[in-house]
């Protein structure tokens, strides 16, 4: 791979673009605004970045509005880890290194909202319960404390035309789960699996 044109400075770096907008700046707040709040708490889906000795990961993470996250303060979040897989690599990233980025989403609305901050991994039983739904509660809750929040504006999404309707895919054009396992064990029953994916996943969804 030709590599001569790599940028390998900052200073290369900052000469191709021009100064970033003075609102890209000021948007970024190191608490929750009132405006941020509300925008956090409707939100139902968010992806988390994290880092640790295995290298880098990015989650995703989906919730009814107002039960993703619970704003415990200002600065302060909180976030069950509902059941998945238990491959742990976000929680086995963060008790080796705290720090963490999020990237909210809503349904229909261009801009996200994005959080930097230092996470820790609690059982505390008034956060637990907090987050139970019927008599399925989180195995364990990620406290993120707050360093930076903003807003991203809408140009990524738009180019996506993440929404639109005419822009989706049907299920039969991409991979399925089943398919996507096969190819990576070598042997698999994509096909039984697949068909009872869809009965399975409502039932364990907490």
């Amino acid at each position: 791979m030709d590599t001569r044109h790599d940028i390998g400075s900052l200073a290369a770096l900052e000469a191709l673009y021009g100064k970033a907008n003075p609102n890209s700046l000021a948007k970024e707040t190191a608490r929750l605004t009132p405006a941020y709040r509300r925008w956090l708490e409707g939100a139902p889906f968010l992806a988390i970045a994290t880092s640790g000795p295995g290298g880098l990961d990015c989650s995703p993470r989906g919730d009814a509005g107002g039960r993703l996250v619970a704003v415990l303060d200002e600065a302060t979040i909180a976030i069950p880890d509902r059941r998945g897989n238990n491959r742990l690599d976000t929680l086995r990233n963060i008790v080796a290194d705290p720090r963490v980025g999020l990237l909210f989403l809503m349904p229909g609305v261009n801009e996200t909202l994005r959080i930097n901050g230092r996470a820790r991994i609690t059982t505390d039983p008034e956060l637990i319960a907090r987050f139970a739904v019927g008599d399925k509660a989180p195995a364990t809750v990620i406290v993120v404390g707050i360093e930076t929040v903003y807003f991203q504006c809408s140009r990524a999404l738009l180019r996506a035309r993440i929404w639109e309707v005419d822009a989706r895919r049907d299920a039969g054009s991409v991979p399925t789960p089943g398919q996507m396992l096969r190819d990576a064990l070598g042997t698999f029953e994509a096909e039984a699996f697949d068909a009872d994916l869809s009965s399975r996943l409502p039932n364990q969804l907490y």
